[in-house]
């Protein structure tokens, strides 16, 4: 059982004027403890990025970059072809946008989290991992990289030494083989009942799959998203649920990681 862990949440995904979901940043950002922060590829521009590492600077939540393929018309959720290496400096020019935004506000870049398809393909792709972990190795050693457990993005981390933060999705359902299912619309998913699996997960380590089986998830944070509908109440009833439960809720650099 867990006795502390990490909320982590998807934020700033939006653009100039556009906004997803029906959930203001403002409200979110005193719940969670962790900002994963869109970087201007999927969602996110300078004044969105400026105010979002704002926010998170002010309430003391760990800032991360969040960057996805060049995608806002389709969110970063669809894959989008380009050579491992070509895809890296993508990133690479997305954390640094929100690490000097970070600076500007006196603040750290704790983590960075790939977004989207891109995560799910840095999941299964090893070099397209490996080749990252050399890049965060030069400019950000002690940075966390955020991931599912099992990953080909974990293993590219364990092999070089980079800090890793494992992953369970709140929002999100799970195949049997231990990876989300990817949606682009998840709906109005039962905050209730989110936050009943979140317990479990962190009680027994363990969710219910699509297909009804029970399989075993290691992590040390929990993810939500702040576009999925009604994403104040899955946050304020997960944080209940996990109090109730004497489980604490803290910043990845005071959770036990491996």
């Amino acid at each position: 059982m867990l006795d502390v862990v990490d909320i982590n949440c998807d934020m700033g995904e939006a653009f100039g004027r556009w906004r997803i979901g029906d959930t203001d940043d403002a409200a979110l950002m005193p719940l969670i403890s962790s900002a994963n922060i869109a970087a201007g590829f999927h969602g996110g521009d300078p004044n969105l990025m400026d105010e979002t590492v704002r926010l998170a600077a002010e309430h003391g939540v760990g800032i991360g970059a969040h960057p996805g393929y060049r995608d806002l018309q389709g969110f970063g959720r669809r894959k989008i072809a380009g050579t491992a290496r070509e895809l890296v400096n993508d990133m690479v020019y997305q954390v640094g946008a929100i690490r000097e935004f970070a600076r500007r506000h006196g603040a750290p870049l704790q983590h960075v989290k790939p977004h989207g398809a891109l995560y799910m393909e840095m999941a299964v792709d090893r070099e397209l991992s490996q080749i990252f972990m050399q890049y965060m190795r030069t400019v950000a050693p002690n940075a966390f990289v955020f991931c599912m457990a099992g990953s080909a993005t974990e293993l590219a981390a364990q092999e070089v030494g980079q800090p890793v933060i494992r992953e369970f999705y709140a929002d999100r359902d799970y195949d049997d083989s231990g990876s989300i299912v990817f949606t682009r619309d998840a709906g109005r998913p039962d905050a209730a009942a989110i936050a009943r699996k979140v317990v479990r997960a962190c009680r027994e380590g363990r969710v219910r799959t699509v297909t009804g089986a029970d399989i075993a998830v290691p992590f040390e944070s929990i993810c939500f998203h702040s576009d999925t509908l009604g994403a104040l109440d899955i946050v304020r009833l997960m944080r209940e649920g996990l109090s109730a439960e004497g489980i604490r809720i803290a910043p990845v650099s005071q959770v036990k990681t491996r």
